[in-house]
This record gives structure tokens, sequence and C-alpha cells, in this order.
């Protein structure tokens, strides 16, 4: 690992520690804020997966989710599962982001500029996870080691069929 990414990822992760923590200390308070998001997003999951056990209730949600990013943060900072963690985060944060900086329901300018701010932050941070959710640390990705073993599969195929067509002229000539 480079010593950025050494850096880099707990840096990173060190926001959703913070904000973990901070959530599951007032879930109740960030329940009350979310739950125009909970209401719209809890009938949308039950219907995408009918089976799933979905909780209802925000602040459950909310404990759910700070659950998740701190398990998430632990995860990059230390480097277990990094692209993993990452993504989870990231999706995370979109609700997360949603729910709590919804700056354009704001009247107050101050309020609105504060939310605003917020906001952009978390899209900006969000922009940083998915980079690091695609960070393959240096060793090719899939989609590198796919091409390449399609590429591999031509030139082998390509030589099994010359060498049959070899054996089938050598045999043709020893039979005739």
């Amino acid at each position: 690992m480079t010593v950025s990414r050494l850096i880099a990822r707990p840096m990173l992760a060190s926001i959703f520690v913070v904000g973990g923590v901070s959530a599951l200390r007032n879930a109740k308070d960030l329940a009350d804020r979310s739950t125009p998001l909970t209401d719209r997003l809890v009938p949308l999951v039950k219907k995408a997966a009918p089976s799933a056990p979905v909780p209802e209730d925000p602040t459950t949600l909310v404990r759910i989710n700070a659950g998740l990013q701190l398990v998430a943060a632990a995860g990059l900072a230390t480097g277990k599962a990094p692209r993993t963690s990452a993504a989870v985060l990231a999706a995370s944060l979109v609700p997360t982001t949603m729910a709590g900086h919804r700056f354009w329901e704001q009247s107050e300018e101050s309020a609105r500029t504060q939310q605003k701010l917020h906001f952009f932050k978390n899209v900006s941070v969000l922009g940083g996870l998915l980079i690091a959710a695609g960070d393959t640390d240096g060793k090719p990705g899939v989609a590198w080691r796919a091409r390449h073993a399609a590429k591999d599969a031509r030139r082998q195929g390509r030589h099994l069929a010359a060498s049959a067509r070899r054996e089938a002229k050598l045999a043709k000539a020893q039979v005739g």
C-alpha cells in the first residue's frame, strides 16, 4: 500500500466515524429530520425487495445507517476490504445527505447557505469515496483482467486452430 493510501483512507473514513457516533447519540433528533426521506424511501425499498426485512421506524433506520458507517469506516481506515467499505460509505452517504442537508427547504438565507455548504461537502466526499471504491491499489482491475483473459483466449484459439490445420495436413499427407 502506498503512503498516500495509508494516510488518505483513514482521513476519508474519519468523517464517518465522527458522523456515525454522533448519529447514534442523537438518533431521535436525526430521525425527526429524516422522516420525510424515510417515508418515501421505505416503500420503494419494500417494493424492490419485498422479502427483505426493512424497518419502518426512522430512528432504527438512522441507527442502522450509523452502524454501517462505523463498520465501513473502520474497514476503509484499516485497509480491510477498502473498496467494499468505500462503496458502502458512498451508498450510505446519499440518504444521509438527502435527509440532513435539504438546503432548498430552508427559508432563512444563513441556514440555506450553511446547509448548501454541508450538502456540497458531502457531494465532494462522495466523489472521493467513488474514487476509493474503484481504486485497485495498483493491481489490475476486473475489467482489465477480463479484457486480457479474452485476448489470451483468442490467441490460444488461433494457436490451437493452426495446430489442428497442421496436424490435419500431416495426416492427409501420410494417408495419401
